[in-house]
């Protein structure tokens, strides 16, 4: 960008017009003045005293107005600046752009107009990004849509070779086989909801939700489903107390049955597991006695059920730490701080 005026060299030349010429006009002007007699010139150098002093106070007080009025204008203009770019932390969206004046085309105006290009790129961005997103969900919603079919004939054939004579071995395979299809199934339920929940399409209705009551209804939901397992579930939820979040029922209950069946899935081997509600601290305590979440294993899929619950505790201003290793998993969700 050609820059075609300075907004500080205007300050410099106004102000040294007014330093500087009101000096040569005097001494222009006494330049021409003839001095007689000696009274004479006492006279005049009395009165060039008092012009001179005259003068100094007219240079210092035109300095401190020009000044005045110069940072005065520029403030005026930076704080103009400042509101519009502001808008966009207020009103949540995109700032309008800023009024330039071509013919001036100063420091100021130059950095407005670098700002209104910043938000065309930023715009064009948004938009870009906001296409792909809808056209990844419309793609995953068709996969998960897809795939359902292949999988319930797959699933129709392996329950008519369970009703044929079949060896031991080929009744494990085909127990394999249907039990890799349900997991298929849940992975894409997964990702489908996981969809849904980032596309702002999964209902979110926050309430005020007594937590102990809604973690006792969870654990009594998946005690036998941990008793066929022979999971030892521990439970510290008080009856006599409890504490309230602003959440929602149906989300805190599906993170909570993501991390039993993490539980259920990876960590079955350690026979063991325990839900905690601290009352004094406000936190759910999940633990687990398994190998640990840097453990490889084979129901082990790529985390989208435990990035849908992220998800749903940063929506609802909560937060999971998790304390992971060889001896266990413990997931504590509280409130952010």
């Amino acid at each position: 960008m050609i820059q075609t005026r300075s907004l500080f060299h205007r300050f410099l030349r106004g102000h040294a017009l007014f330093i500087f010429l009101p000096p040569l006009v005097l001494l222009l002007s006494f330049a021409f003045i003839g001095f007689s007699g000696i009274d004479e010139e006492h006279h005049n150098q009395l009165n060039l005293f008092y012009i001179i002093l005259l003068l100094f106070s007219f240079i210092i007080v035109a300095f401190v107005v020009l000044s005045w009025l110069f940072f005065l204008r520029l403030r005026k203009r930076l704080i103009g600046l400042q509101e519009v770019m502001s808008y966009s932390a207020k009103h949540h969206t995109f700032p309008k752009p800023i009024s330039v004046q071509t013919d001036r085309m100063d420091e100021i105006d130059q950095l407005a107009t670098s700002f209104n290009w910043m938000i065309q790129q930023l715009e064009e961005s948004s938009k870009r990004e906001h296409e792909e997103e809808l056209l990844r969900h419309r793609l995953i919603a068709n996969i998960s849509h897809d795939l359902r079919t292949p999988l319930t004939i797959l699933r129709a054939h392996v329950t008519r070779l369970n009703k044929e004579a079949i060896s031991s071995k080929g009744l494990e395979s085909l127990t394999e086989m249907n039990h890799t299809i349900t997991r298929v199934g849940d992975l894409m339920d997964d990702l489908f909801s996981y969809t849904l929940l980032t596309s702002g399409k999964h209902p979110f209705q926050p309430t005020s939700t007594d937590i102990g009551r809604l973690v006792r209804a969870s654990v009594a939901a998946w005690y036998p489903v941990f008793e066929q397992k022979d999971i030892q579930l521990n439970v510290d939820l008080p009856t006599e107390e409890t504490f309230y979040w602003e959440v929602d029922p149906t989300w805190m209950t599906r993170i909570l049955d993501n991390l039993f069946q993490n539980i259920h899935r990876h960590a079955a081997e350690g026979k063991y597991a325990s839900a905690v509600v601290d009352v004094d601290k406000e936190q759910i305590i999940i633990a687990d006695r398994g190998p640990g979440m840097d453990q490889s294993s084979d129901e082990r899929g790529a985390g989208i059920g435990l990035s849908a619950s992220a998800y749903m505790l940063n929506k609802m201003k909560l937060k999971a730490v998790f304390v992971s290793d060889e001896q266990g998993t413990s997931v504590a969700i509280g409130k952010l701080n």
